[in-house]
């Protein structure tokens, strides 16, 4: 007799990273930069800036300002948002909001403008039921605050909700929250100095949907 094979357990809603876990914006950010190497460089010094300042300063501004620093030409910015609209979805990202669509409340939480932001989320092609910028929150990640605004818009309490992390940095907002995480670590990063450990992680989102199907909330 076969043990039957019991159902799976979503949680009831799913947030995600925007720009690192679901869409590759690492290549656009390179492209507008001339190179690999300049655009790691710009996109270091963005992160610096944007961890750095906690309450929100215009996105824009950051994005300009690490552009000075780097010493990169002052056109890059302007060609990082003329390609905005082309970011590209990693591979399984859209199969896996499909997947969870029907299971789950989904949500974004987002280090971006409202304009930016929200042009962003909609590349993916699903109906969001919230989509929060630091811009709205007004703080970034990962103070707990844009987390928070995200949870109750859509509802729901951390300990029924599961986060898809595209960066390291995220583990110190969600662990303050109380929100399991799974990090989609795509370009191999070291996990920040300080920062509490992901529940799982991996180089693609694949192993994302079977911890999503056995989520069991804990106290």
């Amino acid at each position: 007799m076969q043990t039957p094979i019991a159902p799976p357990r979503y949680p009831r809603a799913v947030l995600f990273d925007l720009l690192t876990a679901l869409l590759d914006s690492w290549t656009v950010w390179n492209a507008a930069a001339g190179s690999e190497e300049k655009g790691r460089a710009w996109r270091a010094e963005y992160l610096r800036l944007t961890y750095g300042c906690g309450a929100y300063v215009p996105y824009e501004q950051l994005v300009k300002d690490a552009a000075r620093n780097t010493g990169m030409a002052g056109t890059a910015p302007d060609a990082l948002e003329a390609q905005w609209d082309t970011l590209p979805a990693w591979d399984g990202a859209r199969e896996l909001l499909q997947a969870l669509k029907p299971h789950c409340k989904l949500g974004v939480a987002t280090n971006c403008s409202r304009r930016l932001g929200h042009r962003a989320a909609a590349l993916l092609g699903i109906e969001w039921d919230a989509v929060v910028t630091s811009e709205e929150a007004g703080f970034y990640k990962p103070d707990p605050r844009p987390y928070r605004m995200a949870l109750e818009r859509m509802g729901v309490t951390p300990r029924e909700t599961a986060f898809v992390a595209g960066s390291g940095y995220d583990m110190f907002g969600t662990s303050a929250v109380g929100l399991r995480t799974y990090w989609h670590n795509r370009v191999g990063l070291a996990l920040p100095q300080g920062a509490p450990a992901p529940e799982l992680q991996g180089p693609t989102l694949a192993p994302a949907l079977q911890w999503l199907q056995s989520f069991t909330n804990k106290a």
